[in-house]
């Protein structure tokens, strides 16, 4: 049966795919957009617009007026802010969002977080229930953080919220900031990425797009109200990321290790003129220092309450490198 269905942050990376395959499904998608220019790719017979932000408190409420069902996506995924830009869109942001759906009687919210509130793998791979051992190292981790302590207050009153945290999400779609990984692949095989940072055996968790929106309807359908579930894939070293790309790239390139001194003394460079002539820098110390450790999950959670699927990372790179070539991207 089809539903009507809100969403937030639809003209994102994974917003995007999420919309379009909900429409694809039969249900009647309202998406919330800060102008039309920006839903060019959006245009589907199921899919209609609501202009404004999360701080847009009639259009909110104008938008999810009879739905069923809300995504909410949306969120500030940046470097570097130089004001409170994190707090006020992912925790107040966020807030509204919830307080609109409760206003119209909506009984389902998924909210997107991130695998990062969790930390790294300091003793194996981490978990839902792993406690955090290291302090947050950007202001994206720590604000995401706390806007799931505001969500959880929300489903003690009463409210059926869901949040899920997908890892390093890669696959077709615009090479934007938040799909670096697909970036990284793209340079890769073009020749033009020479660095592998530190020892490059840092491990981190590569989850393919296309199993993030599953797992984004899944958690709808089958998630527990105030759980979290980590939407992840594969884990894999720096080495075997690039291994797997050039097997499939048909070209193997040599790369040179970028000690993590020189990293984080670049980093300090770029905070300092961000900091002192606003110009968005490249990396900051707080994401240098991420390189120091590993980062597995198991997302063991979500494949038996849920009935997630994970795309092994193999067959996700050649289906994103077959897509860059086909696409000339």
């Amino acid at each position: 049966m089809s539903k009507r269905i809100f969403i937030t942050g639809s003209t994102g990376f994974i917003g995007r795919k999420l919309t379009m395959k909900l429409a694809d499904e039969g249900n009647e998608v309202v998406a919330l957009i800060r102008s039309m220019s920006k839903a060019k790719d959006l245009q589907h017979d199921r899919i209609s617009f609501v202009e404004g932000d999360l701080f847009a408190i009639e259009a909110l409420e104008h938008g999810m007026k009879g739905c069923d069902e809300v995504y909410h996506l949306a969120a500030f995924a940046s470097v570097w802010a130089k004001d409170d830009t994190f707090k006020t869109v992912n925790i107040d942001g966020t807030l509204n969002v919830l307080n609109a759906a409760k206003q119209q009687g909506i009984s389902k919210i998924v909210v997107t977080s991130t695998a990062g509130v969790i930390g790294p793998a300091i003793d194996g791979p981490v978990n839902e229930d792993t406690p955090r051992q290291v302090d947050f190292f950007t202001e994206y981790e720590s604000t995401k953080y706390e806007s799931e302590l505001k969500i959880k207050e929300c489903v003690a009153n009463g409210q059926h919220v869901v949040i899920v945290n997908p890892t390093r999400v890669y696959g077709p779609g615009p090479l934007n900031v938040s799909n670096s990984v697909t970036k990284l692949v793209k340079q890769y095989i073009d020749g033009k990425w020479k660095f592998i940072p530190g020892d490059g055996l840092s491990t981190g968790n590569y989850v393919y797009v296309d199993d993030v929106i599953n797992g984004h309807i899944l958690a709808m359908k089958n998630g527990r109200a105030g759980e979290r579930y980590l939407l992840g894939g594969d884990d894999a070293t720096y080495f075997e990321l690039f291994d797997t790309i050039a097997d499939i790239g048909g070209t193997k390139y040599k790369l040179y290790k970028m000690p993590l001194g020189v990293l984080l003394t670049f980093g300090k460079m770029q905070l300092f003129m961000a900091e002192k002539f606003g110009r968005q820098p490249m990396i900051t110390p707080g994401w240098v220092r991420k390189y120091l450790y590993k980062w597995s999950v198991s997302s063991a959670k979500a494949q038996s309450e849920l009935g997630y699927e994970v795309t092994p990372l193999k067959q996700g790179i050649q289906n994103t490198v077959d897509w860059l070539k086909a696409n000339d991207v």
